[in-house]
Parts: C-alpha cells; structure tokens; sequence
C-alpha cells in the first residue's frame, strides 16, 4: 500500500466528511481478485447507515473524479468499520472507553509491544489500557496499530443462534 497516496486521500477526504458528522475510520487501497479497490471506512455517533455509505460514495466519487488523484482504474467502496473496528484518533479511544481492545505499539512499553485489555480512555492526550489488572500508559505517537476486540460470545447471545437456526 502506498503511504503517501493514503495519507493524500485522507488529507482529501476527511474535511468533506467531518461537517456532515461522518468519521473517516480507516482508508484501504489495494489489488483484489486482480482489480483495485479503494475502500473507505467510516462511522459517526450513532453508527452508520447503508444510506450514509450511499451518499458518501456519491460525494467522494464526485471529489475523486475532480481531484483525479488515482492513476490507475480501480472502484470505490464505502463501509462501515464493523464491530472491532479501528481506533486511531484519540476521540476513538474516548468513545470506547470500557471496550475491550488490542493494542500493538512500535516501541515496547513495560517489556512488551502487544497489548489485550481493557480501555479505561484518555489523560492526559495519553490512551489507558489496564491489561491484568496493571494500568498501561500509552503514547498515541508510539501506537502502530489498535482495534476493538470484542469476542464472538459477546456479539452473538446463545439464545439468538439457537433461535436463528430453529428458524424463529
């Protein structure tokens, strides 16, 4: 993936979607089943909406068609992030807070760069993940990469699977 095409199309992109309340989660381009695929994933405070993807396609599209910042054929896709989505910004790590999480940092902290805890937020612009019980301070300049981890029997209840293949 090309760093500098993505931090262009982040640069491009998430100012037209902050004042229509829409987050830019996390930016994808790459070569799938021999097309490329530029796939944008965004989220807002209540979720998002398979009308949001439709309306930020249409105007991302159009900006992209002016802006023409992409030299090679490809196709646009807007999604939601899911449910272990990303965190990058510090908002992210506010508004998930008491959310399980899996951190990987580029430096080690405490002796370690993989991190599966519990996020406790932000102070101090610091992200706080308690993991065994012990408190870890995280720089986000040292994060390289963090996403919720919710587990499988948290998402689907027993009684809803059971029910869903009974055909309930």
């Amino acid at each position: 993936m090309d760093r500098e095409l993505i931090s262009s199309l982040w640069a491009m992109i998430e100012p037209v979607l902050e004042p229509e309340g829409i987050d830019l989660v996390e930016i994808e381009f790459k070569l799938e089943g021999g097309r490329w695929i530029l796939r944008l994933f965004i989220d807002g405070p209540s979720g998002v909406t398979l009308a949001d993807c439709e309306a930020v396609s249409r105007q991302v599209g159009a900006l992209l068609d002016i802006k023409d910042p992409i030299v090679r054929k490809y196709t646009l896709e807007v999604s939601s992030p899911g449910i272990n989505r990303v965190l990058r910004k510090l908002k992210d790590f506010s508004r998930f807070a008491g959310s399980p999480v899996r951190i990987k940092t580029r430096t080690k902290i405490q002796g370690q760069r993989n991190f599966q805890g519990i996020l406790q937020g932000v102070e101090d612009s610091r992200i706080i993940v308690i993991v065994d019980g012990n408190r870890i301070e995280i720089n986000p300049d040292d994060l390289e990469k963090a996403r919720l981890d919710l587990p499988e029997k948290e998402l689907f209840r027993k009684d809803l699977r059971r029910r869903s293949a009974s055909g309930d």
